[in-house]
């Protein structure tokens, strides 16, 4: 099923100039259309669409140099900057592995695709734009000052597609999954939970209990997981940052992971926003549309992973931090015994 854009080409580029400064996304939705199809309605004018295959793109991108990467969900976005390098293809899942740059991408929700050129008060800013079927952004590369512009040119020429339309059509969006666990099975969770050797073994454990993530959580209990204060995420961050340790950070959407791996520094809550703000990573997290947020532990053969996960009121996973990996261990003890003191979700006693 395909829907079609509510508002002409030359509609949506009118409503694009009344509003300055307004951010694609959220005037695309104040609009009632997709981002993606908001972008399109200016190819021929500042855009180009372009093709939107990973390794396409991927085999082109490290000629450009030093560029941001931007990935998000709806109320979590992050962006780093690095150079984009050793790229692993797969038909299911594809990978960039640099220390700076860190990406998991699932090809099927690479759809739609764009190279983008727009005056702002600071010069042209240049990037790649790579949407789902719905038309939601998957994954965005911004250049830099010092950026190759030359390449970024060429790039453009041998990605442009045939198909130059302002108009797109795109699928309608899937709901996010609710939590669903399966309480018949929760002794079979525990106990194949407690003999997994690697976190990846987690989601298919859930599948094959027929739960997903959240699910699973809001059953397994302790010491496999512990429901936190919702305000505990910001807490995390804070405790990272004055104790100077290193995280992994995952933000990602159904088409793309981007992982921070490394300490924070600069931490500024900004109306709705808290923000981490340092020169080569920042993090955008609407902390007020966190509605669950659970420790959780995972064995592995390299001792146990803890992490700190939010979801939103719908279940959707928004992030997860784990500590980051040193040598041959999965976790640091100075993150574990962090993680440990966070205040468990206070649960309100029953009527009498």
């Amino acid at each position: 099923m395909t829907e079609q854009a509510l508002m002409a080409p030359e509609q949506i580029r009118a409503a694009h100039a009344d509003n300055p400064g307004r951010r694609d996304r959220d005037l695309a939705e104040s609009l009632g259309i997709a981002e993606a199809q908001l972008v399109a309605a200016f190819v021929g004018q500042n855009v180009t669409r372009v093709m939107a295959s990973l390794d396409d793109i991927f085999s082109r991108l490290n000629g450009l140099g030093e560029v941001m990467a931007l990935t998000r969900n709806p109320h979590c976005v992050i962006e780093k900057v690095g150079q984009y390098d050793n790229y692993h293809s797969g038909a299911h899942a594809s990978m960039v592995l640099t220390e700076d740059i860190d990406l998991r991408m699932f090809p099927s929700h690479w759809v739609h695709a764009f190279a983008v050129e727009r005056a702002t008060d600071k010069g042209t800013q240049r990037s790649l734009q790579i949407f789902d079927a719905a038309g939601d952004a998957v994954h965005k590369i911004y250049l830099r000052d010092g950026s190759n512009l030359d390449h970024w040119h060429t790039l453009v020429s041998e990605l442009k597609s045939e198909d130059q339309s302002q108009v797109l059509d795109v699928s309608q969006r899937q709901p996010t999954e609710a939590p669903k666990a399966n309480t018949d099975k929760v002794d079979a969770l525990r106990t194949e939970w407690a003999k997994m050797t690697d976190t990846h073994q987690f989601l298919r454990l859930t599948s094959k209990l027929k739960m997903n993530r959240l699910g699973a959580y809001r059953i397994a209990g302790e010491p496999l997981a512990r429901a936190l204060e919702p305000g505990s995420v910001t807490t995390m961050f804070e405790q990272v940052r004055d104790q100077a340790l290193e995280v992994m950070v995952f933000v990602g959407n159904r088409g793309c992971i981007e992982i921070h791996g490394g300490p924070i520094h600069t931490l500024k809550q900004m109306g709705p926003w808290f923000n981490v703000l340092d020169p080569r990573f920042n993090l955008h997290l609407r902390s007020d549309r966190i509605a669950e947020v659970w420790a959780v532990t995972k064995p592995t053969q390299r001792g146990p992973a803890v992490s700190v996960e939010a979801f939103d009121s719908e279940g959707g996973l928004i992030l997860q931090v784990f500590g980051r990996r040193s040598g041959e261990n999965d976790h640091r003890p100075a993150w574990d015994e962090l993680v440990a003191e966070l205040q468990s979700l206070a649960v309100a006693e029953p009527v009498q």
